[in-house]
Order: structure tokens, then C-alpha cells, then sequence
């Protein structure tokens, strides 16, 4: 079994990110409206959104982690591809695609508080 794991990370900076590569069996990082393509199989992994975000604020006690939901499409060069939504406590975390197991492993930043 081919597996792939996926960190996704949505940050506010803004740089130009050219389409790279990512070994399987590897953790790679990815951000917002950004994709990376596996080599051999030419599948890729692009992040198109945090559809929501319920995680405890940093610096704060909460009775639950909370969720963050997260939205991908996969896709193969020369056929099928499809759209997950992946979760980094609830379930599904890890999605199935073409004999690739795609995880979320973390997403960052996490909710910060406003008081000072």
C-alpha cells in the first residue's frame, strides 16, 4: 500500500510557491490553494480551504481540542480525482485515493485569543 501523509498549514504571509514534489511515506506541508504532486504517480494533493475551525485558542483552558475540517482535492494527471474533507480530531483524518492513504497530520496556526 502506497501512503501518503499530508500537514497542511494556512498561514496569512503570501510568497510566490511553485508546484513541487512530495515523496511518499513522507510528510510535506502544504498551503492554502496550493498542490503538490507525488512523482512516480503523478497524484496531487491541493488544500482548498479550512471549511471550519473550532479548535481551543492557544493560551486558554477548554474542556474539549475542538476541530478544525479542512478541504482537499486529489487528483490523477490522466484521470479521476475527487474532493475530501479530512478533520484534525473528529473523523475522517485519513482519506483513501487511488491506493493512496492521504492523513492530515496538524494544521497551524492554531486559533489564538484576543485578550491581553
Amino acid at each position: 500500500m502506497k501512503i501518503t501523509i499530508l500537514t497542511l498549514v494556512l498561514t496569512l504571509v503570501f510568497g510566490i510557491v511553485g508546484q513541487s514534489n512530495a515523496q511518499t511515506n513522507q510528510q510535506f506541508k502544504l498551503l492554502v490553494n496550493r498542490q503538490k504532486t507525488v512523482t512516480k504517480d503523478k497524484v496531487t494533493v491541493k488544500f482548498i480551504s479550512v471549511v471550519e475551525d473550532s479548535r481551543c485558542p492557544e493560551s486558554t483552558n477548554c474542556v474539549w481540542a475542538g476541530n478544525a475540517k479542512i478541504r482537499i482535492k486529489v487528483s490523477k494527471s490522466k484521470g479521476a480525482s475527487k474532493t475530501f474533507e479530512l478533520n484534525t480530531n473528529l473523523k475522517p483524518q485519513t482519506v483513501m485515493f487511488e491506493g493512496y492513504e492521504i492523513k492530515l497530520v496538524n494544521l497551524n496556526p492554531k486559533p489564538a485569543t484576543n485578550i491581553r
